[in-house]
């Protein structure tokens, strides 16, 4: 029993361990970061307003936030060119591009399955 009561702690205390991609889902999921990813993976390297205005709702604050949370879990490149004005690039890191497969198979299912989320909302809203 003791046993039991040790695994279950251990579980509710490291959802890692209960669902082994929760942290990549975590970090690479969150509001914004998959449009920025997306955005630089599809457009290639780009200044901060051409990635905003690419992403189109996002705000200038909340941007920055991803940008810096990316580029601190290497999957954006962030380079500071000493020109006047100075100019910063950001674009997708090897890391990055290595979830590539990820978001196709993602945009696949997307494209196959979307359609049939909706039918099965709209059923269950007309059940209840």
């Amino acid at each position: 029993m003791a046993g039991d009561m040790t695994r279950g702690a251990s579980a509710a205390t490291a959802p890692e361990l209960a669902c082994p991609i929760s942290p990549v889902v975590d970090m690479v999921f969150s509001r914004w970061t998959t449009p920025v990813l997306w955005t630089l993976h599809t457009h290639g390297r780009q200044r901060f307003v051409e990635l905003e205005r690419r992403i189109g709702t996002i705000t200038p604050k909340v941007l920055t936030q991803r940008l810096r949370q990316l580029e601190r879990d290497g999957l954006v490149v962030r380079t500071y060119h000493p020109e006047v004005p100075p100019r910063v690039e950001y674009e997708i890191s090897e890391l990055g591009r290595s979830l590539a497969p990820l978001f196709a198979h993602l945009a696949d299912w997307s494209a196959a399955h979307l359609e049939k989320v909706e039918q099965a909302r709209h059923a269950y809203d007309r059940e209840n």
